[in-house]
């Protein structure tokens, strides 16, 4: 956190570390002129008031008059310059001691010496200075106040002003002071070292409250707080992506499904979720708990995009499919290789007719598709967890199309690239975005009608989500096929293993993407939404 006004330190020059806190020091500092704002005005009051002569002796009229006047006027100004503040707090914090043992000094010597008892005023502003700067300030104060009590004794002394001296209490006052100086300076460095302390929980406390803010801010889940009325009173980013809402005020803002559950969960604590269909037809999950503190009692809704479950599934669903081809593929693809080796053997022979000959290409070519079937499987139960990271759609697809073209010998006139005017950024597993990608366009080239026709690859911007659609003008695929097109093994090729859209599919789940087909009217379309990754959060 950057430094500022509240935590800058104002030092004694002549103290080793002691400080206060800017606000603190000038508040105190006021507190000091209105004790010897108030200090003059009683000095000066007794000396015009009835009974001055037996509450105070005064022995040198005109040195008590000019100085109690001087001394409030001192004081007068000295505040002035405390709220106007032209000069440094220290500088004004030292004058103000400093004219307090000139003039009460003054002060003390016109009434009678020490013993007037006036004398005493000095440790009100010792312990002042001990507070206010510290540190040995504190004790350069009381050595100066009891040189100034002392050379007022020296002086009385000499010059036999009063008939009676007394160095004891002189003594005795300059003791005071330095104990009063050294109390003062004890107090203030607790005081600093509570500071101290009290401003580095605050840092800390105002630290983790930031990070806590940034916490629930950042996270996949929405998190709604709300009251026993249904009044929101928080809300986080993520769930106003979700309910596609600006700052709801109510839950019945943003459904009246979750208004519904919320009063039913309220009814029955055990029905503490519920699956909701916002008006923009997306799913949620809501959870709701109970949130207590000391003031209130509030409410917790937690939502969750259904495809976070979808995620959750498949990741679950390929654990299964990896223990499952664990088990069984030594099983299968041993005595598939025997087939297939006896089968090569066979063909070899000299004495097959053309017939064989043909029955053992089919062996062998059969043999390849079971193979490659379960190399789809391996490939597919092995799949590492997706590694997502941002990058630029705009520029990735160019890159792709360009090796794309090259890796399968393709002429660059099979493809037609509409790119998106602007930028956009994706959340997404580049591996697993470039074998979905192998795998549309693939089919494209094979089922399109690409001597006539070009394969159109179309960057764009979808219900707030980044889209690729390839379009091909193959053969139309009819209702039932569509159907059918993303479940394992369908295919309509003789030559296919019917895993490549299954593959696609489940890789897109993985990166919370969602892959679909969506025929326009002349040409079909295989439509491949992205996460934002504006939109993407911390997946805690």
């Amino acid at each position: 956190m950057p430094p500022n006004q509240v935590n800058t330190i104002y030092p004694c020059p002549f103290s080793k570390g002691y400080g206060i806190p800017v606000d603190q020091a000038w508040s105190l500092l006021k507190v000091f002129f209105i004790y010897r704002f108030i200090i003059t005005s009683v000095l000066i009051i007794l000396f015009y008031s009835p009974y001055a002569e037996t509450m105070l002796e005064v022995h040198d009229i005109q040195l008590y008059s000019k100085g109690s006047q001087a001394y409030w006027f001192f004081v007068l100004l000295s505040g002035l310059l405390i709220f106007w503040k032209p000069i440094s707090y220290t500088s004004q914090a030292q004058l103000g001691v400093f004219t307090d043992i000139l003039f009460i000094t003054l002060l003390m010597h016109s009434a009678g010496g020490v013993s007037s008892g006036i004398g005493i005023l000095l440790t009100g502003s010792i312990a002042a200075g001990g507070l206010l700067i510290g540190g040995r300030c504190a004790l350069g104060f009381a050595a100066l106040a009891s040189l100034s009590i002392l050379t007022e004794q020296v002086y009385t002394f000499q010059n036999r002003a009063f008939t009676n001296t007394s160095f004891t209490y002189a003594g005795m006052l300059g003791a005071a002071f330095f104990t009063i100086a050294y109390l003062s300076y004890v107090l203030a460095k607790r005081t600093e070292q509570s500071e101290i302390l009290a401003s580095q929980h605050q840092q800390t406390i105002s630290n983790l409250e930031y990070l806590n803010q940034y916490i629930i801010q950042h996270l996949q889940s929405g998190i709604i707080i709300s009251d026993s009325a249904q009044q929101i009173k928080m809300c986080n980013e993520s769930a106003l992506k979700l309910t596609n809402e600006h700052q709801p005020s109510l839950l019945s803002d943003i459904s009246s499904e979750l208004h519904q559950s919320f009063q039913l969960w309220l009814e029955n604590p055990h029905h503490d979720f519920a699956l909701i269909t916002l008006s923009n037809k997306n799913e949620i999950h809501a959870r709701f708990s109970l949130l207590k503190t000391d003031q209130a009692t509030f409410h917790m809704i937690i939502l969750e995009d259904i495809s976070l479950y979808n995620q959750r599934l498949q990741q679950s669903k390929l654990a299964s499919l990896g223990r499952l081809t664990a088990s069984i593929s030594h099983e299968i693809r041993n005595p598939l290789g025997a087939i297939s080796h006896a089968g090569q053997l066979l063909s070899e022979a000299p004495e097959l007719s053309p017939q064989d000959h043909r029955l053992t290409e089919i062996i062998q070519s059969h043999c390849q598709r079971v193979n490659k079937i379960i190399e789809d499987i391996l490939q597919l139960s092995r799949r590492h967890p997706s590694k997502r990271e941002k990058i630029n759609l705009t520029d990735w697809i160019k890159k792709f199309l360009a090796n794309f073209i090259e890796e399968s010998h393709c002429s660059p006139e099979s493809f037609f690239l509409k790119n998106f005017s602007a930028d956009l950024w994706v959340y997404m597993d580049t591996g697993h975005l470039k074998q979905i990608m192998d795998n549309l366009c693939s089919n494209a080239l094979k089922y399109g009608n690409t001597s006539i026709y070009r394969i159109t690859i179309e960057v764009s911007h979808k219900n707030q989500a980044p889209c690729i659609r390839i379009l091909d003008s193959g053969c139309k695929i009819d209702n039932h096929t569509a159907r059918h097109l993303f479940e394992p093994f369908f295919t309509t090729s003789s030559t296919g293993t019917g895993l490549g859209l299954y593959i696609s599919k489940e890789l897109a789940e993985l990166n919370q993407a969602t892959l679909s087909y969506a025929p326009t009217a002349n040409e079909n379309c295989f439509q491949l939404c992205l996460p934002s990754a504006d939109s993407s959060k911390i997946e805690i």
